[in-house]
């Protein structure tokens, strides 16, 4: 009997994780990331985050085209572990996070992959007041259980911008600061 009951709860908690139809998940902004790095005097990267971030995906893994994303990014968030410097980029120079208080970016398309856990969203990313076409290709990490059973879905994705394309124009000789500006996002998201 106790088997039985241990391979009903077993069955019970794979059927919980698989993907039958869409699914809405809410981002967990503790345990996700959005790291940029920058070249700089064009001999090291200077790295930094975005703390502040949200959104919700809506996951069909059967049918991705049914898939959606939506995510928020707070411009005063940006952390390059000194403060001085943090303080210029959200100034007008750079971030002008006061007039553009968010960086965002919402899916138009979503299309299975070349890989099995792969797939490629297409959106609108909008970062200094300017919109633009971007393409990226997120890769599903895994899925799992918390303690008290919520259902927790990864995925990581990088693309790369250059922020001349968005108004950003402070220091525009690439000899000092660079002008591509790779972005790297990893998402953990709770199932609502």
């Amino acid at each position: 009997m106790l088997r039985k009951v241990i391979f009903v709860f077993a069955v019970s908690m794979l059927t919980s994780l698989s993907a039958g139809a869409a699914d809405t998940f809410k981002i967990d902004p503790v345990h996700s990331s959005i790291v940029f790095k920058i070249k700089h005097f064009n001999a090291s990267f200077v790295y930094g985050r975005f703390n502040d971030v949200e959104g919700k995906i809506v996951f069909d893994e059967a049918n991705p085209a049914g898939s959606s994303v939506e995510l928020d990014v707070k411009a005063e968030s940006a952390d390059t572990h000194n403060a001085a410097r943090d303080e210029h980029i959200k100034k007008p120079d750079f971030l002008d996070s006061k007039q553009f208080p968010t960086i965002s970016f919402k899916s138009s398309a979503v299309a299975k992959g070349r890989d099995a856990d792969s797939f490629d969203i297409s959106g609108d990313f909008t970062l200094h007041g300017v919109t633009k076409p971007v393409k990226v290709t997120f890769v599903k990490t895994g899925m799992g259980l918390d303690p008290k059973g919520n259902t927790h879905i990864g995925f990581e994705g990088s693309f790369t911008i250059k922020r001349s394309d968005y108004g950003i124009n402070f220091m525009p000789d690439p000899k000092v600061l660079g002008d591509e500006i790779p972005l790297m996002i990893a998402i953990e998201a709770v199932k609502q």
